[in-house]
């Protein structure tokens, strides 16, 4: 019976006691009445990052065509993702927000306005993981099990990202006074005790987000993008250089490994091959990133086609580079190049008063310089990576998606999220599509909280108006 009650609390976000018995299990018996924060961090981030990597290279590349599985099985690039798919996300952000909220309640018991500031930040990335990936989920009443709510309800995006933006609002005013002593500092895996830079990690963030959900006109996104960008900058100071980007650089030895570092060569590049769109810009451009990611084929970086249809596999063409299991890189949350493409758009779309060009190519030079290379002589001014002035806005902004894109590589879900509210960039149209050809537009959600949360699934549903890959979320729609 005990086995059930903890499987059910995975499933629907709420991992913590349900009984006497599971209570006095949870009792620390040392006589601590929390967990210390700082030895909750680490291990928290790691594991997000971990899976956000191992369903990036499962779902995302093969969504965004980075890849191509050479498995005629493995149908994800032509827009068949099994209910089964759901879970393993799912389970695993929500195990993980327990330990980030109680990062803050450790912070709030011993007066750290750091780990609650901290805790803020990364709550506000996971949740809005949760949120962008299925759409209402359990979020208010979510990881309540201490306080014996096991069946959560839905809360609709909208409602979470008005509390995203409150969560992101406190943690900035935390970091004015906040301080860390020299062995919490040690414990912190992303910026080793520098709260000016988790400061500026939470403002990036919060332009992601206000940028995603612009479109809708609400939440008064638009305007605090100007306040932030702008009007009052000073008060929210954002990133200004690759080092202070959100990465945990992942090691080779314990405790930070990679996802990918115990891999087999044959699940993480033997049984793809990258994709032709994915190949083919880098080709047209120059660019010296195809050295660090891909393999060449009989002296040249060759892609394979996406969406192809059941019975015709392509031939193996470039892969993914073995060095690229252990690059620390991968552990990328939100960087600096991304933040100069958030920009750019918020400039070409009026939001911002800068220069789009200057934002594209400062964003374009720093994800060049973030990978170790110098932007090619002629790349900004002779490919078709050059800004063009006269475009319309819809050309700037494909321009700008495209090169975000690659700053995306291996970003959890983040490309296939930007897809889904730009359409940017055009990806090519394969013969095999399923889904009536349509990019999925969600996750459905796991078949286990249909069962063990039904009435406040069903509510959901009836909210978004279905539980298929082809509803849209409340920014998207």
């Amino acid at each position: 019976m005990m086995k059930k009650i903890i499987a059910a609390l995975l499933i629907t976000g709420s991992l913590v006691s349900c009984t006497k018995e599971f209570s006095e299990l949870n009792t620390s018996k040392d006589g601590a009445k929390y967990t210390t924060p700082e030895t909750l961090l680490g291990p928290a981030v790691h594991d997000v990052l971990k899976r956000n990597l191992n369903r990036c290279l499962r779902l995302t590349h093969e969504l965004m065509q980075v890849h191509v599985t050479l498995s005629d099985g493995d149908e994800i690039h032509r827009y068949v993702i099994r209910p089964q798919e759901s879970d393993y996300m799912w389970n695993n952000w929500y195990i993980q927000l327990t330990n980030i909220k109680d990062i803050y309640k450790g912070g709030d018991v011993i007066n750290s306005n750091a780990f609650m500031g901290i805790s803020l930040v990364l709550d506000a990335w996971v949740s809005s993981l949760l949120t962008d990936v299925y759409g209402d989920v359990p979020y208010f009443d979510a990881n309540k099990g201490r306080e014996l709510i096991l069946q959560p309800r839905f809360d609709r995006q909208k409602d979470i990202y008005e509390d995203l933006f409150k969560k992101l609002e406190e943690a900035n005013e935390l970091f004015k006074t906040a301080t860390l002593n020299n062995d919490e500092a040690k414990l912190d895996p992303i910026y080793a005790g520098d709260l000016v830079k988790w400061r500026k990690f939470g403002n990036s963030l919060y332009l992601r987000l206000l940028l995603r959900v612009s479109g809708t006109g609400e939440l008064n996104a638009t305007s605090k993008i100007l306040d932030i960008v702008e009007t009052r900058k000073s008060n929210y100071p954002i990133f200004t250089s690759n080092n202070d980007s959100a990465i945990l650089k992942f090691q080779t030895t314990a405790p930070y490994l990679s996802e990918f570092a115990e891999y087999r060569p044959i699940d993480f590049q033997i049984n793809n091959s990258l994709g032709e769109f994915f190949i083919n810009n880098l080709n047209d451009w120059g660019d010296p990133r195809r050295e660090k990611w891909a393999s060449k084929k009989e002296n040249a970086f060759v892609g394979i086609q996406s969406g192809y249809p059941v019975g015709q596999v392509p031939a193996p063409q470039s892969q993914y580079l073995a060095v690229l299991m252990d690059e620390p890189l991968l552990g990328n949350i939100i960087n600096y190049p991304e933040l100069q493409f958030i920009l750019a758009e918020c400039a070409v779309k009026g939001y911002i008063t800068g220069d789009a060009k200057t934002y594209y190519e400062s964003g374009v030079t720093a994800a060049l310089s973030m990978w170790g290379y110098t932007v090619p002589t002629g790349y900004l001014t002779e490919t078709t990576a050059q800004w063009y002035e006269n475009d319309n806005a819809d050309q700037k902004l494909h321009h700008i998606m495209l090169q975000k894109y690659y700053t995306l590589f291996f970003t959890d879900f983040q490309s296939w999220i930007e897809y889904r509210r730009t359409g940017f960039p055009v990806l090519p149209r394969g013969t095999g599509l399923q889904n009536d050809g349509i990019m999925p537009t969600r996750l459905k959600y796991p078949v286990n909280v249909q069962r063990v949360n039904r009435e406040n699934y069903s509510i959901a549903v009836a909210n978004m108006g279905g539980d298929d890959l082809k509803t849209k979320v409340w920014w998207n729609k």
